[in-house]
């Protein structure tokens, strides 16, 4: 009699220690992958792996050390790790520093997973790819509601350089036969999210202020509107396109658009006040050329992948506020 072998499939995931890296990882680990992460040196040692503690599963993921930047790094990882799936999930991912740093956010945003792209090819032509794309690529909207036929106009240095990647996912797919797909993800956010950016920014202002630890909250544009979901439904989509026998492109969103006056809205309310009588606005925080508006169409991830947002903004909101009062109420103590 034949004994059956179990054989894990092995994820590749750069960013990892990132809000969707982390994620991505849990889920990975929970249908019974094999994870190893790219570790970027450069990092502070006392923030990497700290999602990853937040969700208990550090220990249960591979770190091999490597750079987008450093293509010999790359091949060498991917002879070694031999990966069934690859997501580069890797960036300079804030928005508001790509302008202070145009070329970084172009070497690694960019070029970065032309060098993946360049490694996988080269090494494991047969590995699944994941692109993870931006829906600030669309920019300066050309369509009052963003599909994957919309064309794009980016208006910013991290929009560009996610523009870039994108199209040589598509280049490398359609060159190379790679089953390279890219997920033009809308906003996402969790308890996980950066400080620097926008929600996280706003809840963890709800909690210092509720907790008597700060007396207003200094934002930028507040009409801006922006289609939110939750990170944790948004890396399901990932591994979705990932299992589809025919590589694609799909756009990721709720179909929902809220400004940020109206976040702040909802965040405040949940601790039972109002955000007018402590948000105030700052050019500081003013982006030099500005996303007004942007809104999903996922009904194609919906009907070839059968995914669909299930975490509502209140809910979202709710969660992340809860978090950071917890975390400061534990410096308190």
């Amino acid at each position: 009699m034949e004994l059956e072998i179990n054989v894990k499939p092995t994820a590749f995931i750069t960013g990892i220690t990132g809000q969707d890296g982390a994620y991505l990882s849990q889920l990975l680990l929970q249908k019974g992958y094999r994870v190893v992460g790219l570790l970027r040196r450069s990092a502070s040692a006392d923030v990497i792996g700290a999602r990853l503690r937040w969700l208990g599963i550090a220990d249960d993921v591979e770190m091999v050390d490597g750079n987008l930047t450093d293509l010999s790094s790359l091949i060498r990882i991917l002879e070694t790790v031999s990966p069934d799936e690859i997501y580069n999930l890797a960036a300079q991912s804030f928005v508001a520093a790509s302008w202070q740093q145009p070329l970084l956010t172009g070497n690694v945003t960019g070029m970065g997973a032309a060098n993946l792209l360049e490694a996988v090819r080269i090494v494991c032509p047969s590995s699944k790819y994941y692109q993870a794309s931006s829906s600030e690529m669309f920019g300066l909207i050309q369509e009052p509601v963003q599909s994957e036929k919309t064309p794009f106009y980016p208006r910013s240095p991290y929009a560009v350089a996610k523009l870039y990647a994108h199209w040589m996912t598509t280049n490398y797919r359609e060159s190379f036969g790679l089953h390279a797909s890219s997920g033009i993800l809308f906003n996402h956010e969790s308890p996980l999210r950066g400080i620097e950016f926008v929600t996280r920014k706003v809840t963890d202002g709800v909690a210092k202020i509720k907790l008597g630890l700060a007396k207003n909250l200094s934002l930028g544009n507040l009409n801006a509107t922006r289609d939110w979901g939750h990170a944790r439904d948004y890396v399901k989509a990932m591994w979705l396109m990932l299992q589809q026998e025919t590589p694609d492109d799909y756009v990721i969103a709720t179909g929902r658009t809220t400004s940020i006056r109206d976040l702040c809205n909802i965040a405040f309310s949940h601790v039972g006040l109002n955000y007018q009588d402590f948000v105030m606005t700052s050019q500081d925080f003013f982006r030099p050329a500005e996303v007004d508006v942007l809104l999903g169409d996922a009904s194609k991830a919906k009907q070839k992948l059968g995914w669909e947002a299930t975490t509502s903004l209140e809910d979202m909101i709710s969660e992340m506020v809860e978090a950071d009062i917890s975390r400061h109420k534990s410096k308190i103590s």
